[in-house]
């Protein structure tokens, strides 16, 4: 008499929480380094809000919070995803979670440059530059997005690690 088993494989793992993660830890670098340490731009510096007053900076610091308070619920929408799927049984790998970090950092560089760089204009990369000079540094903060969604790809798929 054969013995049968039931043998679930395990599932894949979680790479809707690491790019949650990636996206969110992607926003906190752009606020932290190019709003607050290098002060390149704040969130409305290119929509008529103006930097060089207290009202201005009061609401270009305002938008510039609520920017933070939405990565912020990026970073722990994925936490709480990363927290059901391995309940659920997930396979834990260091290159998904890794990975799929790389690619959410370079989706949130995509989609915040085009939206608020291009589409909008509220904002540009480096505006402690010449104006005429502005559009090469939206084009290599896209640039980077893109490498980014493709390295962090590339890693999640190279094997179990």
């Amino acid at each position: 008499m054969r013995e049968t088993t039931s043998h679930t494989p395990p599932r894949r793992p979680p790479f809707g929480a690491g790019l949650l993660l990636g996206l969110g830890l992607g926003g906190f670098v752009d606020g932290i380094v190019l709003h607050q340490i290098l002060q390149w731009h704040h969130m409305g510096s290119s929509a008529g809000v103006p930097v060089d007053t207290v009202a201005g900076l009061q609401t270009n610091t305002l938008l510039d919070g609520l920017f933070h308070a939405a990565t912020w619920v990026l970073v722990l929408s994925g936490l709480i995803a990363l927290w059901h799927a391995v309940r659920r049984g997930a396979r834990l790998s260091s290159r998904a979670l890794i990975g799929s970090g790389l690619a959410g950092f370079g989706l949130f560089n995509l989609v915040e440059g085009l939206v608020n760089h291009h589409i909008l204009g509220l904002h540009h990369v480096n505006e402690t530059v010449p104006p005429d000079q502005w559009l090469w540094w939206d084009l290599g903060f896209l640039a980077s997005g893109v490498l980014l969604l493709v390295l962090g790809y590339l890693v999640s798929r190279t094997g179990p690690a």
